[in-house]
């Protein structure tokens, strides 16, 4: 079998890299989406690489349909992706009585959008191979809803009803559609939330960490979980039961 691809979005930094470098330890190729953080790639990638997986960097916002399709439309009449990780997303915290249309939009566009447009590209040569991983990134915060992030919130509850129906579309033909879904994670993220304040919220009394969330995704594209689809697998030190 020829050797597998991995598209990750959203994984120059936080969790999508560290789903792209345990992917590239697991014999993955990475096909690594970011938008604009050009040195951040690059580091991600040349980490990747140490470990005798190749990487191509692929700069494109997921929420233009445009720019999604010049990018991955070459690539696809070649070669189809194995995996696919939906974890590009973005938070623009506020109470909803002071947000703004594009306060709204921006954070469902890139959440919702860039899951159609770029799951839409891959899943037809899914489909024809009858094969194929794709994990949503999701969010406590669309389970349990969160003050401050209606936006938010309302993107990763839509995240998780697409899992949900998209598992149950594709199941007979083999592809396999999960979530993941983080807590409070160790990244720029929370890097302005108090800690004092959040952390007797959580059982374990600890945020969690970028491995730990790419260690439940390295999971579902293994062949141990063969049998596991529209499950969402929480990743938030018990938060949210």
């Amino acid at each position: 079998m020829d050797k597998r691809i991995a598209l990750v979005t959203g994984a120059s930094r936080g969790i999508g890299a560290a789903i792209a470098t345990v992917l590239a330890q697991d014999g993955f190729d990475l096909w690594l989406n970011y938008r604009s953080n050009h040195e951040a790639a690059e580091r991600v990638k040349n980490e990747i690489e140490q470990t005798n997986a190749q990487c191509r960097l692929l700069p494109f916002d997921v929420s233009d349909s445009e720019a999604t399709l010049s990018v991955l439309d070459p690539l696809i009449e070649k070669e189809t992706p194995y995996v696919l990780v939906n974890n590009a997303g973005f938070t623009r915290d506020m109470l909803m009585i002071w947000m703004n249309q594009n306060d709204w939009k921006d954070v469902l566009s890139v959440t919702l959008d860039g899951f159609f447009q770029v799951t839409r590209a891959v899943i037809k040569g899914m489909l024809t191979k009858r094969r194929g991983r794709i994990i949503n990134i999701v969010s406590t915060s669309g389970q349990s809803g969160m003050a401050g992030q209606v936006n938010y919130s309302a993107a990763k509850a839509g995240l998780i009803g697409a899992t949900k129906a998209l598992a149950a579309e594709v199941a007979k033909r083999n592809v396999l559609v999960n979530a993941v879904s983080p807590g409070f994670i160790e990244t720029e993220m929370i890097k302005d939330i108090p800690k004092e304040k959040v952390l007797p919220m959580i059982p374990m009394q600890r945020f969690g960490t970028p491995e730990e969330v790419a260690a439940a995704v390295r999971f579902l594209c293994s062949d141990q979980a063969s049998y596991i689809t529209g499950q969402i697998i929480a990743v938030n030190g018990g938060v949210y039961m």
